[in-house]
């Protein structure tokens, strides 16, 4: 399967998922315990001229869990990605999603390195539809990649504190300028971040008790793909009706019940599928290219999957929602 192709897939469930979000607009409960620093790491080289880095960070399931920084093809020219952090309230620390948009937004004064820097990003810019990439910051190689530019930026004293406020926190708060983003249409993390999310969430050597702060996978240089639907994140339901009308609200409601079940059900029967492949190849000791081969069909059959019932599930709730799935997620 060509990358290209896979692409075009993600691509299209990312349309399907555009939203508008609040500065704050809380996505966990509260975690009465600190998340840990910000890991020391190389940034891998940029893979596609386009991608944009998107960094790393602690999400939480019961345990912190590292996701690793990645370059991530934005869903529209123009794009541009603020990284979730973590904050302080009343109640523990709250989790922020990242989202995409055409300003960065306030994402907590964490210095999450490579022009993540606090506020704003300067590891690149838009200029007449073409990213073009700060190399004194990132990882490009500059034999192939022309949109280049150079320009030193003052890091100031770094810090690998990763929440904001609170006892050891970060002390900052969104400008006037930021709280003006809040107001801009954005887009959720695309869905090879969500997937790359949930790979990270299911491997236990990503989990802080595991690693004690230093996971085995910092960064990568593309998003990790689920193969398989059992590798999916968990199907996401749409926002609750409320139309007003609570005989129609039900009514829809039930209509997303059995979509949910439906697209559970189309899971289960491609893996099922693709289980009884595995088992074939076996049988038959295929060679390591024909199992290959196999594996890049089954991606393709599951992305292609999952970008049908991502915009299946758009259409159901009439353009609405929140979009992308969020990096956090529970651990099962």
């Amino acid at each position: 399967m060509r990358l290209a192709s896979l692409n075009r897939l993600l691509m299209l469930a990312v349309l399907a998922m555009a939203s508008s979000f609040g500065l704050h607009a809380q996505v966990s409960a509260p975690v009465n315990v600190a998340p840990p620093e910000l890991p020391t790491y190389d940034q891998p080289p940029c893979p596609e001229d386009g991608d944009i880095w998107t960094p790393g960070y602690w999400a939480w399931d019961g345990d912190y869990y590292w996701v690793p920084g990645t370059w991530v093809m934005p869903p529209e020219v123009g794009y541009l990605w603020t990284p979730p952090y973590w904050g302080w309230g009343d109640d523990g620390y709250l989790f922020y999603g990242g989202y995409w948009g055409l300003s960065i937004g306030f994402y907590g004064g964490i210095d999450y390195g490579y022009g993540y820097f606090g506020s704003g990003y300067y590891g690149g810019r838009w200029d007449h539809g073409h990213f073009f990439y700060n190399t004194s910051l990132n990882n490009v190689d500059e034999h192939h990649f022309h949109n280049v530019y150079n320009t030193k930026v003052d890091e100031g004293g770094r810090s690998h504190v990763s929440f904001n406020g609170g006892r050891g926190g970060i002390n900052a708060r969104p400008t006037p300028q930021e709280q003006a983003f809040a107001h801009e249409t954005h887009v959720g993390p695309v869905a090879a971040q969500t997937q790359h999310a949930w790979a990270a969430h299911n491997n236990p050597q990503q989990g802080l008790s595991a690693n004690h702060g230093a996971p085995a996978v910092t960064a990568t240089a593309r998003p990790h793909l689920a193969v398989h639907p059992s590798e999916l994140p968990p199907v996401e339901h749409a926002a609750a009706p409320d139309t007003g009308n609570a005989k129609a609200d039900q009514k829809l409601q039930k209509q997303q019940d059995q979509l949910v079940q439906k697209q559970t059900q189309q899971r289960q029967q491609l893996q099922q599928k693709q289980d009884s492949e595995h088992q074939q190849l076996t049988r038959q000791n295929a060679a390591p290219a024909r199992t290959q081969q196999v594996e890049q069909q089954h991606q393709q059959q599951t992305q292609q999957m999952q970008s049908s019932h991502t915009q299946q599930m758009q259409h159901m709730s009439g353009g609405g929602g929140r979009a992308g799935g969020g990096g956090g997620g529970g651990r099962r």
